[in-house]
């Protein structure tokens, strides 16, 4: 399905509406105190009140819910028919009144926003959730001027209705109301609220799986009837109290707590008719954690972890400190209590500005120690002088000993792990979220000898710094540095990690004569949630210095002489060595490892993770590393052997331990393909999916191989599977019009040509990017894999001439 050059998709950024809806829009979005709600909120709803104590048989009761069900029907009725004649813009289609945005109602028709119970009338009830709901994002995920002032912009430049693609994920209600038009008429009480508990708690069923919105949004009830049909409304709370399953039926169902959930908005795309370019790729934090070890859909991260769902890392239980009737009541699991402890509601991320403007003190402290909770590890893998051969390492540090000498000039390699966040570091919007790495050198004086990545006197990064970041750039290579991803072109530069993954950063400086010994090697990684130039575009210059958290850090002492080796781990009282700072020794092989694959040094990978499998000979993934290596650097006799290694290990093992004997078959098929051994490569891929119904890797792979056989149903079944786990695979787009046309289905042929012709990069979009590097070249050599932060005098290719405040270099 198309529609002005593009599917019928919406697209996300992360702005939203602004005040701009027009001026006969009355709003109100005060700050509003996070309280106790008790006694707020109307108990009794506009359609439905309880039977007569004296005659609470069962036809009363029913009556009296239909009859609700049919007022609430005949104002719905009504409220359409007004917005229909009121002039809303039905910009894109009067079949599709809510696009941009994906998010749709039951019907396809408005909502009336007084249809939702407030989150007030639920935290009655509901204290502690309700507490921690007015600190979230979520409750705030409207008002907030980040959000508002970038939409703005958005409004300005091309109008309100094209931010429904922001409302459907940040103000449900007032998209499904049909507010988001010139010259509304809906009093919009409902803007501090944000995403209210019955915005989540009334989705009815998901979309498939393209995000910004993609729900359906059911009529809001709390509370069902003796037959199971929902009651529209507020009920009073002595019936909710009376009949806590029906409550519970109501506004509780169990792809609640699946990732599928998160995801239908924690994914986005941009598409043709907001670029008025073509889709683009936004955010992907569902698609992220599809490929995870804790999704368990994929057997190729690199290592093995517990399932989690979004919903374990960012909804926690957790004891209440104030009333909760999900406990207090007699609550059970299955209406959210179990062990005296509920779901967060505070929705634990990355996002420290928002609860900093509104004072939420509690929320942002909870925020900081979620970050710093085991969501990466920091490792100060080695040494080298640099006049040594590059393979010439001091490493691991704490393991070897060596000599330093003042005068020297060292490198130091600083390994950086992302081990428990289940997505890459900084998942969402790179551009404007800031995490970089600050690498400090001292003497025993105090004297910096090299300091890279810190905050310069006007809140700005320092220009050399390795942060985690992109560089959105238009048409001309100019930086978008308000957010303004609808005028985006090209990606310049994009630094994260992924999950389970590590990469690679290097220093070097150079130890004065005079220097006082010991020196104090530090390197931490740090956040803060806006750039200080969007802080300052958004608030004014003169606003108060927002959160910056140190996610993690390490720190090392080197004598001036000679270093011995880190002593001994001490044994705990069960006679186990105490875990120290630093991950077991093949561990810190294996990150390096991935950090020189990741960068494209496939001999030095090689040789790391080499390491590994001396240290650990029982562990085939150290082989199968080696093998992917191998493969990268396009060696297939040699991965062939590293990887026939990994399966006879395996095979000692019953039954051989997956995922790790599907990650090997799945090399081993990727080998066996490109050395012409399609048969092989087959069974190796239907084993992988077998193991692995929902790994896209391998239905792609599988599908490639039964293509290349000419066996193009087949192929076509794989694609086709794997368009129902990513509808927006560009390879199954690819490959399933090639299929299609040699089955003979010219029209699904045309469609998939048409979507692959609509999502594949733009071949022309590097001028742009490349436009962009030319002007900018601390960004420049950042966007190189493998590059050196120097602080030596000729090599000092990261100290460009400082920028203006505030402009961080951009232009």
């Amino acid at each position: 399905m198309f529609f002005g050059g593009s599917r019928v998709r919406g697209m996300v950024l992360s702005c939203a509406l602004a005040l701009a809806a027009g001026p006969a829009v009355t709003m109100q979005v005060g700050s509003t105190q996070a309280g106790s709600p008790s006694g707020s909120g109307d108990p009794k709803g506009p359609h439905y009140s309880a039977p007569d104590k004296a005659n609470q048989d069962k036809a009363s009761e029913d009556k009296q819910a239909a009859a609700a069900r049919q007022g609430f029907d005949s104002e719905r009725a009504a409220y359409n028919a007004q917005m229909k004649s009121s002039g809303y813009d039905f910009r894109f289609g009067k079949e599709h009144p809510f696009l941009p945005s994906n998010a749709t109602t039951d019907n396809g028709e408005f909502l009336q926003a007084g249809a939702y119970p407030t989150a007030a009338y639920c935290g009655h009830c509901h204290e502690e959730s309700y507490h921690q709901w007015r600190e979230s994002l979520h409750a705030n995920s409207f008002r907030e001027p980040f959000y508002r002032k970038n939409v703005d912009i958005l409004i300005k430049e091309k109008g309100i209705e094209f931010s429904r693609h922001c409302e459907g994920c940040h103000n449900p209600i007032a998209l499904l109301s049909g507010a988001v038009t010139q010259n509304s008429k809906v009093e919009r009480k409902f803007d501090a609220d944000g995403i209210t508990c019955m915005v989540c708690h009334s989705i009815q069923k998901l979309q498939p799986e393209y995000g910004l919105g993609s729900y359906v949004m059911g009529v809001p009830a709390v509370m069902v009837d003796a037959a199971g049909k929902p009651i529209p409304g507020t009920v009073p709370y002595d019936e909710i109290m009376a009949h806590p399953e029906r409550h519970s039926a109501a506004v509780m169902k169990d792809f609640y707590k699946s990732p599928e959930y998160c995801g239908s908005c924690h994914k986005a795309n941009l598409p043709k008719t907001m670029t008025n370019y073509k889709w683009l790729r936004a955010i992907g934090l569902y698609d992220e954690w599809q490929g995870t070890s804790v999704a368990k859909q994929s057997p190729l991260p690199f290592y093995v972890k517990d399932y989690q769902s979004c919903q374990d890392c960012h909804m926690a239980r957790v004891a209440p400190t104030l009333t909760d009737y999900a406990i207090n009541a007699g609550g059970t699991a299955a209406n959210g209590a179990k062990d005296g402890k509920i779901f967060s509601h505070r929705f634990l991320g990355g996002n420290t500005a928002t609860p900093f403007y509104y004072g939420f003190n509690d929320q942002v402290m909870k925020t900081a120690d979620f970050l710093k909770n085991g969501t990466l590890g920091v490792d100060l893998f080695a040494l080298r002088r640099s006049d040594a051969p590059a393979n010439d390492l001091i490493a691991p540090l704490g393991a070897v000993s060596y000599d330093v000498k003042p005068g020297e000039t060292l490198q130091a390699y600083v390994v950086i792990q992302n081990k428990g966040a289940a997505h890459s570091l900084i998942p969402e919007q790179r551009d404007f979220f800031e995490a970089w790495v600050e690498f400090t050198v001292k003497d025993a004086a105090g004297r910096e000898i090299s300091h890279s990545g810190f905050l310069k006197a006007d809140g700005t990064l320092d220009e050399r710094a390795h942060s985690f970041t992109n560089r959105l750039v238009d048409k001309d290579g100019k930086y978008l540095a308000d957010h303004e991803i609808w005028d985006r072109r090209a990606v310049a530069y994009d630094a994260t990690i992924q999950h389970g993954r590590s990469t690679l950063v290097r220093y070097e400086f150079h130890i004065p004569e005079d220097a006082v010994g010991p020196l104090t090697m530090t390197a931490r990684v740090n956040y803060r949630h806006f750039r200080q130039d969007y802080l300052d575009f958004v608030l004014g210059k003169g606003h108060p210095d927002y959160p910056a958290v140190d996610v993690a850090s390490r720190t090392r002492v080197i004598q001036l002489g000679a270093n011995a080796p880190d002593a001994a781990p001490k044994s705990g009282a069960d006679g186990k060595p105490v875990a120290g700072p630093d991950n077991p020794l093949w561990m810190r092989w294996n990150n390096f490892g991935i950090a020189l694959l990741d960068q494209q040094q496939y001999v030095d990978s090689v040789h790391a993770f080499e390491k590994v499998a001396t240290l650990r000979p029982d562990y085939a993934d150290a082989q199968i590393n080696i093998g992917l290596a191998d493969i990268a650097w396009e060696k297939y006799d040699d991965a062939r052997s590293a990887l026939e290694k990994a399966l006879a290990l395996l095979q000692m093992k019953t039954p051989p331990l997956q995922p790790t004997l599907a990650r090997a078959q799945y090399y081993m098929a990727i080998v066996d393909r490109n050395q012409g051994r399609l048969d092989a490569a087959v069974e190796n891929l239907q084993k992988v999916v077998a193991a692995y119904p929902r790994s896209k890797d391998g239905h792609r792979e599988l599908g490639f191989s039964y293509y290349q056989q000419h066996k193009y149903s087949e192929a076509r079944e794989q694609y086709v599977a794997l368009q129902g786990i990513d509808p927006d695979d560009l390879a199954a787009h690819y490959n399933l019009a090639l299929i299609y046309r040699r089955l003979g289905d010219k029209q699904k042929a045309e469609e998939q040509a048409a979507y692959f012709k609509d999502e594949k990069e733009d071949p022309l979009s590097v001028t742009a990017a490349l436009e962009f590097l030319r002007k900018h070249p601390a960004v420049s050599n950042e966007s190189v894999p493998f590059h050196v932060h120097s602080d030596v005098g000729p090599l000092n290719t990261t100290h460009p001439t400082p920028a203006p405040a505030g402009t961080q270099g951009m232009e």
